[in-house]
């Protein structure tokens, strides 16, 4: 039978043989099929706390948008890939519109691969037992895929975010309001803040920055195919003034999670983000990464903060839960700051406090897409503009 449809094919002539040839197909790679945008970094990228839309200290369930299963993110969506990396399904990379969108980003991460007891990747080249570092990761997904942005947010961790936060938060708890403690003037906070410091994380993000662009040249891009968007932190908490909670008592802890001293909640917006902020932006400079844009996400949250005034807790605000009218602009877009204490057996973890909840993730998620720019990506700032969701988002634009 084959003889046969070949000789067939032989007396019609070359004319019909050519269009039954069929072309090779091409795969995804460098330039090639859907385009991609691949997020990289830590905790604020990761989509930690993304399971949260508010907080409630009566029922999580008035806050659970996502449910139990919010983190699980490998294969059978029946658990995570990287155990505590907690990439939310609410995670600001998601953009949509025939964008394919890839989550390599992981909560607790530094610009350097940490193992032991959790394994954390890096934006490295990290390989061993445990997994492969971030830039390993993307190296591999950019070769066969068309990656036209990588979002990255690093450096929080280097500076200590996490250990800053619980130093603050016990002073707060462990020191009288007619005497307090400050953490602002605490050696074990001021520590990560000298110039010899700040020079070496900048150097540390740089080498992290140099990194992911080394990943996409080994995978075969120029810098010219692809943009690097470095994302900023943002403002978890308003300045002193505008709590909402006296600093008088337990209650600003106990009740709002945000256990500050206003001088400290003063100097953690004037001083300690502007500085993690731009030793970001310098590290872009110290790297000379020349495809970078920026957006700037230090005021996102401004009005929807925790704690701030003009938005509470359910219970605070009268509404039922987060499906209830309006809850998007009565409650915040921060976790609550939890400890073992008030964490208990409840089904939220420590790790979740103070990052952008399911509101702030989906905030975000509007201007990356407007970074992306349908494939012309562009910096800018980040800025809540509205009330209300459009297409399920909170209002915000690309400034």
């Amino acid at each position: 039978m084959i003889r046969t449809l070949t000789a067939a094919l032989a007396l019609t002539g070359a004319a019909l043989v050519a269009p039954l040839t069929a072309s090779p197909a091409h795969a995804d790679g460098p330039g090639v099929g859907t385009p991609t945008v691949v997020s990289v970094g830590d905790s604020y990228i990761s989509g930690e706390a993304g399971r949260w839309a508010g907080s409630s200290n009566t029922s999580s369930t008035r806050a659970d948008a996502l449910g139990s299963s919010a983190y699980d993110d490998n294969a059978s969506g029946t658990g995570e890939t990287i155990n505590r990396c907690h990439r939310s399904k609410s995670a600001e990379v998601h953009i949509g519109g025939g964008v394919r969108s890839v989550n390599l980003a992981c909560s607790g991460a530094k610009t350097a691969t940490a193992t032991g007891d959790t394994f954390k990747p890096g934006l490295d080249f990290y390989s061993g037992s445990e997994g492969v570092g971030q830039a390993r990761a993307l190296q591999t997904l950019a070769t066969t895929s068309n990656v036209r942005m990588v979002v990255v947010s690093i450096g929080g961790n280097d500076f200590n975010f996490a250990g800053i936060v619980q130093q603050c938060v016990q002073d707060f708890l462990l020191s009288p309001s007619w005497w307090k403690d400050y953490c602002k003037d605490d050696s074990s906070v001021t520590s990560n803040f000298t110039s010899t410091n700040v020079a070496a994380v900048r150097t540390r993000i740089a080498g992290a920055l140099t990194n992911v662009r080394t990943a996409m040249r080994n995978a075969g891009y120029a810098d010219s195919q692809w943009t690097m968007l470095v994302q900023t932190y943002p403002s978890p908490i308003p300045g002193g003034a505008g709590f909402r909670y006296s600093q008088s008592g337990y209650t600003r802890q106990n009740t709002g999670g945000c256990g500050f001293w206003n001088a400290d909640a003063d100097w953690a917006n004037s001083s300690a983000l502007p500085t993690i902020n731009n030793t970001v932006t310098g590290a872009i400079t110290q790297a000379g990464i020349t495809n970078a844009k920026v957006l700037d996400l230090a005021g996102t949250f401004n009005g929807r903060r925790l704690c701030e005034s003009g938005v509470g807790l359910y219970e605070e605000v009268g509404l039922a839960s987060w499906t209830s009218a309006g809850a998007v602009d009565r409650t915040e877009w921060v976790n609550q700051i939890r400890t073992v204490t008030t964490a208990g057996d409840s089904p939220y973890f420590i790790q979740e406090s103070l990052h952008p909840n399911y509101w702030g993730q989906l905030a975000v998620r509007s201007c990356v897409r407007q970074a992306y720019n349908s494939g012309t990506p562009r910096g800018g700032a980040c800025v809540r503009t509205g009330t209300g969701l459009l297409n399920g988002e909170p209002r915000t634009s690309l400034q």
